[in-house]
């Protein structure tokens, strides 16, 4: 009886052990990054057809999954999320983009993104939010995109936003009831680079005016469509498609 209670025992230490190794290296598995996109297609009444800009996409994706951690892509609707036309096209595409179109696994994550609802954002370590137009129509008065945008906030996790997707900083407040971007230095597309496009007059409000009237301290470039970012505490936002390299890259360093 007592030898086989002793094997009892050393099965159940090995057991322990096992589980204790396996805990081990989950935990010390890839930090996981969620890109969360648009689910809207249309510019307001305008008939433009909208949505996420391609370069915010594939450019992070690829600079993240190169540096070793995983990317999960994810829309409010699930499904496949709409990509603004405009930049699947030359002179918009880059090395990345056309990349992307050939990756059938990129492409699957694309057209297969996960539903924000099904997912429990304390399984990832950052967020990252491409640009593009249709996002002033959803994720911008979203609630969950918004709490989750606080949460992370609150505990130190990174929130980058490049482009438009600052606009989604709108309604988001701090721990103490202020608005998130108060007193915070950061930047997003100007109003001259939608007025080049002539596209100012279409959208739900002004990136630009929004983050100043918010009480932001906004930065933008003299010239339109140069590189820009700002970091200040968790949160990094750069301005325009050329920004998203260098915010994907500072991404990558803050999550070493």
């Amino acid at each position: 009886m007592k030898l086989f209670t002793r094997i009892v025992a050393r099965l159940m230490a090995l057991i322990t052990l096992v589980a204790v190794v396996q805990g081990s290296a989950f935990a010390a598995g890839p930090k996981r990054v969620l890109i969360m996109m648009s689910s809207h297609s249309a510019m307001g009444l305008s008939g433009k057809v909208t949505g996420t800009w391609f370069e915010e996409v594939a450019t992070p994706y690829y600079t993240l999954r190169e540096a070793g951690y995983e990317v999960v892509l994810a829309t409010l609707n699930g499904g496949e999320a709409p990509i603004d036309l405009l930049s699947m096209q030359a002179p918009f595409t880059t090395k990345n983009t056309e990349r992307f179109s050939k990756d059938p696994v990129a492409m699957h994550a694309l057209t297969h993104t996960n539903r924000l609802n099904d997912l429990d954002e304390d399984d990832f370590d950052a967020v990252f939010f491409p640009g593009g137009y249709g996002l002033l129509w959803d994720l911008a008065s979203d609630m969950r995109t918004i709490r989750m945008i606080e949460k992370f906030y609150a505990a130190g996790k990174p929130i980058a936003m490049v482009c438009h997707s600052p606009a989604i900083l709108r309604d988001a407040r701090k721990p103490n009831g202020e608005w998130l971007v108060k007193g915070l230095t950061v930047t997003g597309f100007m109003n001259a680079e939608d007025d080049e496009l002539d596209l100012s007059r279409h959208l739900l409000f002004s990136l630009e005016d929004m983050l100043k009237a918010r009480g932001a301290k906004y930065k933008g470039t003299a010239k339109n469509w140069e590189a820009h970012i700002e970091i200040d505490g968790p949160l990094m936002t750069g301005q325009n498609p050329a920004s998203a390299p260098v915010l994907a890259n500072a991404l990558v360093k803050r999550l070493k």
